[in-house]
């Protein structure tokens, strides 16, 4: 991580910007170019500043320019103090002569002024490498740039073709659903003819079975009537057929009686010519 050159110097580089977003000449201010002795602040300060920048500036690929930039710090701050060692300190004694006294302002502010164009030609050298790293960390920028744009349009046209994948599918789904849709209330519809046709069925079942019922309980009713009848009548025939037959016998044994002697001396008359005829033969009736 680095410090902004911005942090660096707040109220000096606010209008410092980099060549591809600087204005046209005709358009830009003189404030909006790179940094002058104009708004320079105070040398130690200043010193200061760039030696902490310069230490966070970010290392390139081989560190060899931000050693330079390191180094240029250094020999701009050892210069700074031999210019401050070489200066003649100020004398307070008075009576000197003008002579003199100009002599060493003339010195001092030739040293100043040196110590200035050097402070300003570093303060350059490092706004330009500060440029340059600028640029290159905007190419980089626009290169990633460049493959995030690439990279978004692929996945538009992922998401573009998934999306239509996913109409296509959706249309497929509600076709499938709106044929199973037609065929479960045709379905139902079939079922509840169906259900009422048996419903129809089942009253008329009911009534038919209602209507056997009364028959056959009318039909028991009758036979056991025509049993009751046929019990009775059958009871009467028993009764009259025993009435005959025991007239019938008694007629029967009344002439058996009377016809017994006659059968009995028959019997007897042909039992006596049988004997006599085995006594012709030469048989006993007795032996057999």
């Amino acid at each position: 991580m680095y410090l902004p050159i911005n942090s660096m110097f707040p109220s000096c580089l606010d209008n410092v910007q980099p060549p591809e977003a600087q204005p046209s000449s005709s358009q830009s201010h003189p404030q909006m170019k790179f940094a002058t002795l104009d708004w320079v602040p105070e040398h130690n300060l200043l010193l200061l500043l760039l030696a902490g920048w310069a230490f966070s500036l970010p290392l390139l690929e081989s560190g060899s320019r931000h050693r330079e930039i390191q180094q240029k710090v250094r020999v701009l701050e050892e210069g700074r103090g031999r210019d401050r060692k070489e200066m003649p300190p100020k004398t307070k004694e008075k009576g000197t002569k003008a002579g003199a006294q100009k002599k060493k302002r003339n010195a001092g502010a030739d040293v100043e002024a040196e110590s200035m164009r050097r402070l300003a030609l570093l303060e350059k050298e490092v706004l330009q490498d500060r440029l340059a790293l600028q640029r290159d960390e905007a190419r980089r920028a626009k290169a990633s740039e460049d493959q995030l744009k690439q990279r978004i349009k692929d996945l538009e046209a992922e998401l573009e073709g998934a999306r239509s994948e996913g109409k296509a599918i959706y249309a497929e789904m509600s076709r499938q659903c709106r044929s199973l849709q037609e065929a479960m209330q045709s379905r139902s519809r079939q079922l509840e003819e169906e259900v009422e046709g048996l419903r129809e069925q089942l009253e008329l079942c009911q009534r038919e079975a209602e209507a056997a019922q009364r028959e056959a309980k009318q039909a028991l009713g009758e036979r056991d009537q025509t049993l009751a009848q046929l019990r009775a009548h059958v009871a009467d025939v028993e009764a009259k057929y025993e009435e005959i037959l025991h007239d019938s016998l008694d007629r029967l044994l009344a002439k058996l009686r009377d016809v017994k002697p006659q059968w009995d001396g028959a019997v007897l008359r042909l039992h006596t010519r049988l004997k006599e005829q085995l006594r012709q033969f030469g048989l006993n009736p007795l032996d057999l």
